[in-house]
């Protein structure tokens, strides 16, 4: 009988599209979930939720629930981590964009990503170190970003079987289909990079050679305007990318640092972002107290992110394939060693098995190896607590220093550290 824990249960986009996989798996119907956030109204949503998707769905699931996160992880066999760690609007997009850094998402990359990286990454080894404590045997499955620096320290401080997990690959393979005008289930992919810088190296509509199927749907003007960014990568650089155009334009220094081509490539997204940052989970909650309160039966239906595929295929041993982030162990041979990087994975009752790539073309290893540095100097300061080494992350991010003088992101990095007060008294 399997035990899973949910770190930041409150996590309502993610929460309920796990719980509803979970109870579809028949070798899990008796599971143990255990819902741990330290939220108690979003955990008493959950747990709620939860018990009633249960109970409808006829499974004999355990629900638990608990603020206390040791007691959550105790003897668990699977911990799934959907954490927040203060994420803050006015710290990590408005003080950089008063600079000229218009970032779109700022939570992965640039100077909002390194410093969610400085908060979030030391309670995630936190998190380790409890499970290295009361849950030895377990496998973390992590959906918490910045994904790339979070992992890379999770595996340079702990011995903590990790999986980064991002549903980019998932979505981008539907994007794809749209486009070509094809079903999903025709286009396959071998993909490899880094988190949100992954390429589709081969790209297949029934066995064959789809990516001059894709060349002519990028030169429909209409559908060229729908994922600008990513189409004008493939077009100069040869390979689709798995990230959104409006991610993917964080992470080069092409397509954000003035107004003009901003606006050309429609990517004046900040106002936009704001409305979604402010209200992003509340139509989730809306849809979960609805369904507490409804008087209809809830069914559950299953989704496509990878998490319960791997709990699946780890108690079944029914074989699957994912792409998940791990440590680079001769995996990609241009990419920096034992950096996070993003493969396929084999996935049996043995556990996870990383398939190696091989060398990335020249000019896509490249690119991911000048946010790989970003990604170095920002585990760095993790782990050492070094504030220097945050301060030359932000300093070598491609999009940041295509726009500021070092002079200027020196004071930037200040302000930014001057606005998480004691948040982050561990750095010197």
């Amino acid at each position: 009988m399997a035990k899973i824990s949910l770190i930041g249960a409150g996590s309502a986009t993610f929460a309920r599209r796990l719980l509803q996989d979970i109870v579809c798996v028949p070798e899990l119907s008796d599971a143990t979930i255990s819902l741990m956030d330290t939220n108690p109204e979003r955990l008493a949503l959950m747990s709620k939720y939860a018990n009633r998707l249960v109970r409808d769905t006829g499974t004999n699931i355990k629900i638990e629930s608990t603020p206390d996160r040791r007691e959550a992880l105790d003897g668990s066999n699977y911990v799934l981590t959907t954490i927040r760690v203060g994420d803050n609007y006015d710290r990590d997009i408005a003080i950089p964009l008063k600079y000229g850094i218009d970032q779109s998402v700022g939570d992965t990359v640039g100077p909002g990503g390194v410093f969610k990286a400085l908060r979030t990454a030391p309670v995630l080894m936190d998190i380790c170190e409890d499970i290295e404590d009361v849950a030895p045997d377990a496998t973390l499955l992590n959906y918490t970003n910045p994904m790339a620096i979070a992992c890379w320290a999770i595996a340079e401080a702990t011995s903590v079987p990790t999986i980064g997990l991002c549903h980019s690959v998932q979505r981008t393979t539907l994007d794809l289909a749209d486009y070509m005008g094809v079903s999903p289930d025709r286009v396959k992919g071998w993909v490899a990079g880094i988190n949100h810088l992954a390429w589709f190296l081969r790209l297949e509509v029934d066995g064959k050679d789809a990516y001059p199927q894709l060349v002519e749907a990028m030169n429909n003007p209409e559908i060229f305007s729908r994922d600008t960014v990513r189409f004008e990568v493939m077009k100069q650089f040869g390979y689709f990318v798995t990230e959104s155009t409006r991610h993917m334009s964080e992470y080069t220094p092409y397509f954000r640092t003035n107004e003009e081509t901003i606006k050309d490539f429609n990517l004046d997204q900040i106002p936009q972002y704001l409305q979604q940052y402010e209200t992003r989970d509340d139509s989730n909650e809306t849809k979960i107290l609805e369904d507490n309160n409804s008087d209809k039966k809830l069914t559950a239906t299953r989704s496509d992110e990878y998490a319960c595929r791997i709990i699946e295929a780890m108690e079944s041993d029914r074989p699957t394939v994912i792409n998940g982030n791990v440590p680079n162990e001769g995996l990609i041979d241009n990419l920096l060693n034992l950096s996070s990087v993003e493969v396929p994975i084999l996935i049996d009752k043995l556990g996870f098995h990383p398939m190696a790539v091989g060398e990335l073309p020249g000019q896509l290893a490249a690119m991911s190896r000048s946010n790989q540095a970003v990604q170095q100097l920002a585990t760095q300061a993790i782990l050492d607590g070094d504030k220097e080494a945050a301060f030359h992350a932000i300093a070598l991010d491609p999009l940041t220093s295509a726009v500021l003088s070092l002079g200027e992101i020196r004071e930037m990095f200040d302000e930014m550290w001057t606005a998480h007060g004691t948040e982050l008294a561990a750095f010197s």
